[in-house]
């Protein structure tokens, strides 16, 4: 069993309280080191040039051969180069995923002591946080959270879950049912571009029934002073992968690409999906989870929902037989998903160190 601190090491502030106190200036905990602190100079202009790629998945149900391997061999290249891309065409309702925001935005502008009665511990995570990781006099985050467990349904308690806004339990059932979908047919090309069996990925996650995912929402307030602190400071996602409903109207990821940080700009009724740990593991690092990081905005809030489709937690990862040669032997010891995600749970964000740390040194 994954142990962990019983309780957070300090009081525990709302940022959207603060924000909504009127401060000019934001308190000391939450200004970054100068070197972490967005810049004008590293963000890439947003252009065409240097958009993350866009998968079309209504593709891979064409009957023409040649078009689905093409956006087959854009898929590997996405995952190979960039480690994120969107997908259009996913057969998700539009008006589900608008309807998703909408709830969990209305959710957060509820009362606070509301809210308050979902309040987490770092035990679980499940419920309404403002904080990632236990260490005492940690620089923090301008962010709010909701963290729900949705997979193996044996986890699913939807007590935990907000009774309001009424129609939030129905509406988050409803949404967390498609992208889990959503992330098995992900799951398969990955498989079928690294020449493993098409359910390689997904059974070593544990099979239909057995994968873990869970959802955080992510609320980032306005804040008075967007250039000293982030939204989530910068950290690979330490699961299998991660996808993600962004805010259409605010942008605010950031991708680390080479030196540069690159501020994606979502299309509207896309899901962005980025590539966490465990799947550089299971790949031998053929493809590679990337830094991100959340930037804030002085003017509007913003919602985003991340579902974080991962491998059943006792499981073994290593890197798949099939993908380790004499060449390239395997570079990461075996792990559980437990054991892994206790590092994140301790420590909080920290870049791509923990991945780095695991890989053998040759």
């Amino acid at each position: 069993m994954m142990s962990c601190a019983q309780a957070w090491p300090e009081p525990v502030v709302r940022v959207q309280a603060l924000a909504e106190s009127g401060l000019s200036s934001i308190p000391s905990c939450y200004i970054k080191p100068r070197s972490q602190r967005p810049t004008k100079t590293i963000c890439s202009p947003q252009n065409h040039q240097i958009d993350i790629p866009v998968i079309d998945l209504e593709h891979f149900s064409s009957k023409d051969h040649i078009l689905r391997e093409k956006e087959l061999k854009r898929v590997s290249e996405a995952c190979r180069e960039w480690g994120f891309f969107q997908v259009v065409n996913h057969g998700i309702s539009h008006e589900l995923m608008k309807s998703a925001k909408e709830v969990w935005r209305e959710f957060f502008n509820l009362p606070l002591d509301v809210k308050e009665e979902h309040a987490n511990s770092p035990t679980t995570y499940e419920g309404y946080g403002s904080r990632l990781g236990v260490k005492k006099g940690a620089i923090l985050d301008w962010s709010d959270y909701f963290f729900l467990h949705y997979m193996p349904p044996s986890l699913r308690n939807q007590t935990k879950w907000p009774a309001l806004p009424s129609s939030l339990r129905k509406v988050i059932s409803e949404y967390g049912e498609e992208v889990v979908k959503l992330g098995g047919r992900i799951l398969e090309l990955m498989s079928i571009n690294l020449g493993l069996e098409e359910n390689f990925l997904l059974n070593k996650f544990g099979g239909e029934d057995d994968i873990g995912a869970c959802l955080r929402v992510n609320f980032y307030p306005k804040c008075p002073q967007p250039d000293l602190t982030l939204g989530i400071s910068p950290h690979s996602d330490p699961g299998g992968m991660t996808i993600l409903l962004p805010d259409d109207f605010v942008a605010g990821l950031q991708v680390r690409k080479g030196n540069e940080w690159i501020t994606i700009k979502p299309i509207p009724n896309a899901f962005i999906i980025n590539i966490g740990d465990q799947i550089q593991v299971l790949s031998n690092a053929i493809y590679k989870s990337v830094e991100h990081r959340v930037i804030v905005n002085s003017i509007k809030d913003r919602v985003s929902l991340a579902m974080f489709y991962n491998p059943k937690s006792d499981l073994l990862i290593e890197p798949a037989k099939e993908l380790v040669t004499k060449e390239r032997p395997a570079l990461y010891p075996p792990m559980t998903y437990d054991e892994y995600r206790l590092y994140i749970r301790m420590k909080g964000p920290c870049g791509k160190v923990q991945v780095e740390s695991l890989a053998t040194k040759s």
